[in-house]
């Protein structure tokens, strides 16, 4: 190639960069962001529903399920938890991620109160991810129904999963974890590629547990209820109410940190496809010759630890209409993923200067938005202009 044209190419590279970096900021180049601390003294929180405007349920990793009145900032602990719970405060232990995990609100809660937890449960062989229904009486947990465990009990400590969301079709969808640290410790074949094993997946529900009739079909040994595997460790799962699609994110080892769109039927990859690095370096993943993977959406090149997610469309930020926000505890980050035309046009940090492990991003019935920092003394923060 001679000097010219390679060149006219370099300069044509370049102003199409500086073209493309100009439209990104221009969409907010005079919005400026403030944080307000609404609530402060949690333990640790790590899922936030809205069931009034001021009135929402906490869930605390290192604690128990409140109740908080964000106007008289008054916290109400909700009796009667199940008593088979593991948490971080009994027993500490670096990288313990035990603890409550999601509350989320059943689609018809005005007429029937109920409530969906997923937490760390114990017996005497160890630990998993479980998953009850109940119905929330005044301050506490009554008619307690058990949807969903995660068997088998293991000593392990990690990758519990958690993360539940309610589709347009009225089905729960909620993820579990692989639960392994180390890919040295995978068996033949890999946890999250095994249909018959019920960790690394997540799955599709009717609202009592049972299974639903269109659910994709993994074959005769599959555990009932899968909806697609090759997963992680996945928290955060929201639903878009405009076309009923569902998101996931998912924690990588080292990079490998992705955004995903769910789809009946998919396989993620882990082990066998990551867009990181392994943790054991001499792990060799068994060849699935003929399996189809599906990629993710978006995937970060550092850790960010990706933790809730959600699709604003509120009237607050205009500007951030149909885009993803999504909280991570690396570093302290919160991301902006910002779509045009469907297509991820850029991917935005925020507050760069003022960072705080965030588990999670919510929406209040008037479309406020808040933030929950995973700190000892966590808060609830609402995002606002300034």
């Amino acid at each position: 190639m001679n000097k010219t044209l390679y060149l006219t190419i370099l300069i044509s590279i370049l102003l199409f960069a500086c073209k493309e970096t100009k439209t990104t900021s221009l969409k907010n180049e005079n919005l400026r962001l403030a944080k307000e601390t609404i609530i402060s003294g949690l333990n640790h929180p790590w899922s936030i529903c809205f069931l009034e405007e001021d009135v929402a349920l906490i869930t605390e990793k290192d604690g128990g399920l409140v109740k908080v009145d964000l106007s008289k900032k008054i916290k109400t602990p909700i009796a009667n938890f199940p008593t088979d719970l593991k948490d971080s405060l009994r027993f500490v232990q670096r990288g313990d991620n035990s603890g409550i995990f999601e509350v989320i609100k059943h689609p018809a809660f005005s007429t029937n109160q109920l409530v969906y937890i997923s937490y760390a449960a114990e017996n005497s062989k160890g630990y998993t991810t479980k998953v009850i229904r109940a119905k929330l009486e005044e301050d506490q947990l009554a008619n307690i129904e058990t949807i969903f465990v995660a068997h088998p009990f293991t000593m392990d400590l990690f990758h519990y999963g958690g993360g539940m969301t309610f589709g347009l079709d009225g089905k729960l969808y909620f993820t579990i974890g692989e639960r392994l640290y180390n890919e040295k410790d995978q068996p033949d074949l890999p946890i999250a590629q095994d249909v018959r094993d019920k960790r690394g997946k997540i799955y599709r529900l009717n609202e009592d547990g049972s299974i639903p009739n269109d659910n994709p079909d993994f074959g005769a040994e599959a555990i009932p209820g899968i909806y697609a595997i090759g997963i992680r460790a996945a928290q955060g799962i929201t639903l878009d109410k405009r076309d009923g699609s569902i998101w996931f994110s998912e924690h990588g080892t080292y990079q490998g940190d992705e955004l995903n769109k769910l789809a009946a039927g998919a396989n993620y990859g882990w082990p066998i496809k990551t867009t990181g690095k392994y943790r054991y370096k001499e792990f060799d993943p068994p060849k699935m010759e003929g399996t189809e993977f599906t990629a993710p959406v978006h995937y970060w090149l550092q850790t960010i630890a990706p933790t809730g997610l959600l699709i604003y469309n509120e009237e607050e930020f205009e500007e951030w209409k149909g885009d993803i926000i999504l909280s991570g505890l690396s570093r302290g980050s919160l991301w902006r993923i910002n779509f045009e035309n469907e297509e991820i046009e850029s991917v935005e940090e925020l507050f760069i200067n003022d960072r705080v492990r965030s588990r999670k991003v919510a929406i209040s019935p008037q479309g406020k938005l808040y933030m929950l920092s995973d700190e000892d003394d966590g808060r609830l923060i609402r995002i606002r202009k300034k």
